[in-house]
């Protein structure tokens, strides 16, 4: 009852050979493709690094005057005030009464002066209640008020100053 088994370890396949030596010459066209590619661009890369070498500015760069290093400091730091709250704290503190005629920001100390004509003193003062509940302003005060007697409604001229809260000093 035992059936032979006939196992034959040297025998050869019967698929054909061609496949695998199509997929080798494939891969080898695509690793040539690849290495020609890579040639070409280094060596087009080293000719721009050669232009761009020649192109370099051949003169120092000019020296710029303090006074005007300065100047462009204070611009970039007056640029970058937190202008956003500053104009939300005058609109919440705005009211018919009052007319706005100058800010005038100081980023070094960090304060502003505000200038603007009102119906009345009262109103005046109003206002600078009103700014003075500001969270973005603090220290807010009435610093001149005057009275323009040419005028035949005699509004009330007015500067207020403030400290601006979000200034970094």
């Amino acid at each position: 009852m035992m059936q032979r088994l006939d196992l034959d370890f040297c025998r050869h396949s019967r698929r054909s050979r061609w496949a695998g030596r199509v997929l080798l010459a494939i891969a080898l066209a695509v690793s040539g493709d690849a290495a020609y590619t890579y040639l070409s661009l280094h060596r087009a890369i080293a000719q721009r690094e050669v232009v761009v070498a020649k192109a370099q500015p051949k003169k120092p760069a000019r020296a710029v005057p303090a006074e005007e290093l300065a100047l462009a400091r204070e611009t970039v730091q007056r640029l970058t005030l937190p202008w956003s709250s500053l104009f939300g704290a005058l609109e919440s503190a705005a009211n018919e009464q009052v007319a706005l005629l100058a800010i005038e920001p100081d980023p070094r100390s960090g304060k502003v002066v505000i200038s603007g004509d009102s119906k009345d003193y009262l109103a005046a003062l109003s206002y600078v209640l009103n700014l003075s509940r500001s969270e973005a302003l603090s220290a807010v005060q009435l610093v001149r008020h005057e009275v323009k007697q040419n005028d035949p409604q005699h509004p009330v001229a007015f500067s207020v100053s403030a400290a601006w809260n979000e200034v970094k000093r």
